[in-house]
């Protein structure tokens, strides 16, 4: 692997909006590539939006997914990297063989590179779940991909270690919903809605036991328990009838955080990933 420049950003979805939300691709990933970012990415169903998708039929659900990698926001995506001469990755619901899934996409320059069915799908029983493990070379450096709960089970973090993984890209709508857990639950919309008049409100929410204070029991082992780079996406405000924190960071081998999203809005962020890490990191496969 060689250093690299990986950026992760965080922004409002609009639900069932593909135009709107591939715009703050766009706009966002330009940003980042002003910071010199090989690669941006994005979190999980970022182009239609994910978290409305549970109350929508068979066949609305269907009429939002596409073919992958033969899709049109496949096409657009490579467009832009195309455009900004920077790899990418984001989400989408994948039609195949008379199935949908929860896909994550990563493309570059020269063409479509990798994609990613969520193994443990949920929030719609029209959603199979994925069957496999994703590791593929690109810019120099072996990359692992799990959405969302996928993550959330140490096994498969370490499979996709032990397939040579080196950066694991970790894209999320997570956050700030009901638990059995001690001070978690949902945030107030007007949380959200008041966060220009009362910002100090809005982040403790966002950094206290609902985000980031139980994210951070767990990431940060992810990345440390494994000994690779942990790139995490994730949404922030309205996604569906919830509200979520972002938080989007990328973490180093130690479990350090390098780079964090920490506006009440849409950022992106940009770390370095130095290979020399990884041979002295304590965890690894």
């Amino acid at each position: 692997m060689r250093s690299l420049r990986i950026g992760t950003a965080q922004f409002e979805a609009r639900d069932g909006d593909k135009d709107y939300n591939f715009s703050r691709i766009a706009a966002l990933s330009r940003q980042a590539v002003e910071d010199k970012a090989d690669l941006v990415c994005f979190h999980e169903c970022s182009i239609p939006g994910y978290t409305f998708l549970e109350n929508l039929s068979h066949s609305d659900t269907e009429a939002l997914a596409e073919p992958v990698p033969d899709g049109p926001s496949v096409d657009r995506l490579i467009e832009l990297s195309r455009d900004l001469d920077v790899a990418l990755g984001a989400g989408l619901v994948e039609q195949a063989d008379g199935q949908l899934y929860n896909t994550y996409v990563v493309v570059s320059p020269d063409g479509f590179v990798a994609k990613h069915r969520k193994i443990h799908a949920f929030i719609s029983e029209h959603v199979s779940c994925g069957d496999s493990y994703t590791v593929f070379e690109l810019l120099g450096a072996r990359f692992g991909l799990l959405i969302c709960y996928d993550v959330n089970l140490p096994e498969n973090v370490r499979l996709t270690a032990m397939m040579g993984a080196e950066i694991v890209l970790m894209p999320h709508v997570t956050g700030c919903l009901p638990s059995p857990m001690p001070g978690r639950g949902k945030v107030a919309p007007e949380v959200w809605r008041n966060r220009d008049t009362d910002p100090v409100t809005c982040r403790q929410e966002f950094d206290g036991p609902k985000g980031r204070g139980w994210l951070m029991r767990w990431l940060p082992a992810r990345a440390y328990e494994n000994g690779v780079y942990a790139v995490y996406s994730n949404p922030i405000g309205v996604e569906g009838d919830t509200i979520k924190p972002g938080g989007s960071m990328v973490l180093d081998p130690f479990g350090e955080v390098l780079a964090e999203c920490r506006k009440l809005g849409d950022e992106v962020v940009v770390a370095t990933c130095d290979p020399a890490k990884l041979a002295v990191a304590p965890g690894g496969a």
